[in-house]
């Protein structure tokens, strides 16, 4: 019985580290200023990219640029809850796969 019990421990972190890494690898992109500004959020919520227009990078454009970075972000983060909602249902699956009387 401990023995079952170990394996459904171990199994449980290597698919917990699984996820771990997925989340890392997962990408989506916030926008903002009609696609002038593009954030790139991975599933963890980091900021990997940021990628603004040409035409933004005046002085005097300056705060406008702020404010869209930080809407960009924001649209990212939306869209990456979004991914995750969706895919809690996988995650609800794989904990009932460890209950106990499941296959």
């Amino acid at each position: 019985m401990e023995t079952n019990m170990m394996r459904q421990i171990q199994e449980m972190q290597r698919r917990a580290e699984e996820l771990q890494k997925a989340l890392a690898e997962m990408e989506v992109e916030g926008v903002a200023g009609g696609g002038l500004v593009g954030v790139l959020v991975n599933g963890l919520g980091d900021i990997k990219k940021v990628r603004i227009h040409d035409s933004l990078m005046k002085p005097e454009e300056k705060h406008v640029v702020e404010d869209l970075i930080v809407a960009a972000y924001a649209d990212g983060k939306q869209k990456l809850e979004t991914r995750r909602m969706q895919d809690a249902g996988f995650l609800g699956n794989l904990m009932k796969s460890f209950m106990p009387g499941s296959s």
